[in-house]
Parts: C-alpha cells; sequence; structure tokens
C-alpha cells in the first residue's frame, strides 16, 4: 500500500491532455489573437470606407443640390434675358433714326450717346446671360494655344494701355489643345477681363499654359489684391461679385465652360500677392475611356 506524501506534481489529469497529432493550447490561443487582430484590422478598414463612401454622398448630394440651383437660375435667367433682348431691339432701333434727326445738335448727340452706352452695358449683361444659361456641347477642333491667347491680348489692348497694366504671355508657340476654340476664347477672356477690374491702378497680367501627361492647363494670373478667405468658396456662385458693376456670371461662366470639357477652374492666391485662375482639360481620348 502507497501512502499518499501530499505531492501529486507527477500525477496528471487526462482530461488536459490533448490527444496525439492535435495542435497545442498555445498555437491554439495563438491563432485566436491573430483572428482577432484581423477581425479588429478589418474592421477598422470598414470603419474608414464606410466614412469614406459617407463623405463622397454628402459631396454628390452638394453638388446635386448646386446644379438644381443652377438649372433653376437658368431657366429663370434665360427667361428673363430673352424678354429683355426683345425689348432692346426695338428701342437700339429708334435710338439710331434720333442720332439721324439730331444730327448737327452737339448738345442732345452727347445725351443721346450716354443713352446709347447705357442700353449697350445693358446689352451686355443679356449676353452674360444668355452665355451662362447656355448648354451646348463643345465643338472638337485642335489648335494652336498661342494664337488664342494672343487674339484675346489683342482684343484687351486699350483696356491694358489705358490702366497702365503689363501682359506677359507664357505659353509655347505650337503646342496645340482639342478643346471647342470659341468656348475656350470666351473662357480665357473672362478670366483677363477679371483681372483687369481688380488691377484699376496697374500692375502685370500673366498668362501660362502648360501641356501635361494629365491634359492641358491655361492659367490666368494678376498682381491685384487677391481673393479674400471668406470669397473663396463663392468666387464661382452665379451672380457673386463684390464689384460695383457686372452680373456676377463671368466666373460661373468659365466654369461651366470648364465642365463642359470634362474639366474644371480652380482659384488660389500667388505668393507674391495677386490671385490665379486655372483651367484644367482632360485629354480627350481620357474623356472618351471614362
Amino acid at each position: 500500500m502507497k501512502l499518499y506524501t501530499g505531492d501529486d506534481s507527477d500525477q496528471h489529469d487526462p482530461g488536459l491532455e490533448l490527444p496525439p497529432g492535435e495542435p497545442s493550447l498555445a498555437c491554439i490561443l495563438a491563432a485566436w489573437n491573430d483572428a482577432t487582430e484581423r477581425l479588429q484590422r478589418t474592421h477598422e478598414t470598414l470603419q474608414a470606407e464606410v466614412a469614406r463612401l459617407t463623405d463622397e454622398l454628402e459631396a454628390k448630394n452638394r453638388e446635386l443640390a448646386r446644379q438644381n440651383r443652377l438649372a433653376d437660375i437658368g431657366r429663370m435667367a434665360s427667361h428673363i434675358a430673352h424678354e429683355v433682348r426683345n425689348s432692346l431691339v426695338p428701342v437700339t432701333l429708334y435710338l439710331s433714326l434720333l442720332r439721324r434727326r439730331l444730327d448737327g445738335d452737339a448738345g442732345s448727340l452727347d445725351i443721346l450717346a450716354k443713352a446709347e452706352a447705357g442700353f449697350a452695358n445693358l446689352d451686355s449683361t443679356v449676353n452674360d446671360l444668355l452665355n451662362f444659361t447656355a448648354h451646348r456641347e463643345p465643338r472638337w477642333s485642335t489648335f494652336i494655344v498661342r494664337d488664342l491667347v494672343d487674339e484675346i491680348c489683342e482684343s484687351i489692348g486699350p483696356q491694358l494701355e489705358a490702366q497702365g497694366i503689363e501682359a506677359s504671355i507664357d505659353v509655347p508657340p505650337y503646342s496645340t489643345v482639342t478643346a471647342d476654340r470659341e468656348m475656350l476664347r470666351r473662357a480665357i477672356l473672362n478670366l483677363a477681363l477679371n483681372a483687369i477690374d481688380v488691377m484699376p491702378r496697374g500692375g502685370d497680367l500673366v498668362i501660362t499654359s502648360y501641356d501635361g501627361p494629365n491634359g492641358f492647363e491655361v492659367e490666368v494670373a494678376d498682381s491685384g489684391p487677391g481673393l479674400p478667405q471668406e470669397h473663396k468658396l463663392r468666387v464661382f456662385d452665379p451672380f457673386f461679385t463684390t464689384k460695383d458693376h457686372g452680373t456676377g456670371l463671368g466666373l460661373a461662366i468659365v466654369q461651366r465652360i470648364a465642365e463642359a470639357h470634362g474639366g474644371r477652374v480652380t482659384a488660389l492666391n500667388c505668393p507674391d500677392g495677386g490671385a490665379a485662375f486655372t483651367i484644367e482639360l482632360p485629354r480627350r481620348a481620357q474623356r472618351a475611356a471614362a
């Protein structure tokens, strides 16, 4: 008979023993921890993806709301523009007839010239409204960008000279782009006129272009006061303007033209002062593939 000595270190509980060939308890715990960590990483990845999709959905909703507002504004502006233009046609005719009758009356002709200038400004406003509401597709053609920029600078030459503004063109002489030439001319002209407006006492107007792997970019920069922080998010809103004159549609038209080409327009302040507006147009092949 064997007496119990109180030392059972050599005794084993059969229930804790694993069958031969089975993984050890340490291996099982390690596998459990590994699976838990993978699940945690998956959970964090899913959370990040949900947050990204939520932000993207909010951005799409904001863009949809913006497009709906623009559509409503466009319909209203188009109706007003056509009504005003219909009224301007006979008035302009009457003014020309009146000018013939006042031939030789310097005082009356001077007053008439002021009235004609007012109607000319009104006609310019109507043109802005019609350009803003136009939804035609671009008429694609390939052309030399430098020729287009030279034409624009020549057309605004008198304004540049009158205000003491120095224009610099940094556009390669034979660089080409495939776009709607008239629409791009309108967009660059609007940016140039906007730059002229913010430099009434002179300054520098710089037009540059870059033809890179992702597409074509043209930038119009000025040496004016720059964009206030509170205006950066609103400069492309229709009818938003800080000037005493104008419709506030110039930059909205530029944005619409860029978007019609599948591109965009951005605005930022230059490090040395002034603001720069950049039109970015993707390549047609990339747009077609997209």
